[in-house]
Order: C-alpha cells, then sequence, then structure tokens
C-alpha cells in the first residue's frame, strides 16, 4: 500500500484502483500513455506537476493532455527538477501523487476536475492509478481550484 492509498483509506472516501503496464516514463507523454493504456479519456487522467512558485514548491494536478500554464501561475514559476520533486514528494517522478506527500504541498487541481463524476490520479506508485470524486481530492489535499492547464500535449 502507498502512503496516497492509505490516506485514501483513512478519510474513508470511495476509490478504485486501477493497476496497468506497458508504459515508461519518456516514452512520449507519459500520462496520455497511461490514459491509453487503462481505455479512459485524457482528460480525466490528472498527472501532477510539481512547480517553484516565488521559490515554494507546489503541486499542480491538470489533465493527462494539457500543460501547467506557468504565466497562470505567477511571473517566478518553474517547474521543479525531478530531484527536488521526489525528494519533496517521496515519490518518484511518474508516481508522483497529490495524496500521501511526504511533505504536503499546496496544491492546485485544475478546474477541469470538476466536470468529471470521478477522475484518476497517481495513487503513488508508477503502474498504479486511484479513482476518486474530484471534490473528495479537494478536500483530501486542501487544494484550491483554478484554471491552471493550457493547451494540448
Amino acid at each position: 500500500m502507498t502512503p496516497a492509498v492509505a490516506a485514501a483509506k483513512r478519510a474513508g472516501i470511495e476509490f478504485r484502483l486501477h493497476e496497468y503496464s506497458g508504459v515508461e516514463p519518456g516514452s512520449g507523454d507519459y500520462a496520455v500513455a497511461v490514459a491509453a493504456a487503462l481505455a479512459l479519456p485524457p482528460q480525466q487522467l490528472f498527472k501532477t506537476l510539481v512547480a517553484s512558485v516565488d521559490g515554494t514548491l507546489s503541486a499542480f494536478v491538470v489533465p493527462a493532455d494539457r500543460q501547467l500554464d506557468l504565466r497562470a501561475i505567477g511571473k517566478r514559476t518553474t517547474l521543479a527538477d525531478k530531484t527536488q520533486a521526489e525528494r519533496a514528494t517521496g515519490y518518484v517522478v511518474g508516481g508522483i501523487s497529490p495524496l500521501g506527500q511526504r511533505r504536503a504541498l499546496p496544491t492546485t487541481v485544475d478546474e477541469s476536475a470538476l466536470e468529471w463524476q470521478t477522475i484518476l490520479v497517481s495513487a503513488g506508485r508508477r503502474g498504479l492509478q486511484i479513482e476518486l470524486r474530484p471534490d473528495d481530492l479537494v478536500r483530501l489535499t486542501r487544494a484550491r481550484v483554478a484554471p491552471i492547464a493550457a493547451g494540448s500535449s
């Protein structure tokens, strides 16, 4: 059990786990490939990106087929490097979950998540996604909801 799954269990929310295989980080757009492996629309699967906003690390949850709109976040926003993201969250890139992070980062969820009855985010390791209601994700991560996704990948 990953810390993300443990956090969902502790909170008593409804969720489902989805396993997949055959998708390796670095092989094109990883999140879109995960959605395809699970036979889901990429707009329903959300990736978690870690960025530095004015020197403070934060987590951003955006649809698999979209990118984080750095300009919407702030002028001094840059994506964190792999080492920073892994050290802060306790997860490896490709398995970073907004739930159960080593140090709970301030989190923002793209507003499009609320259009779905359920969404999927990483369950804390490559090969495993957790499906849950978007409002449960927002509540558990104390996230703010905002339009933070741009374009398509």
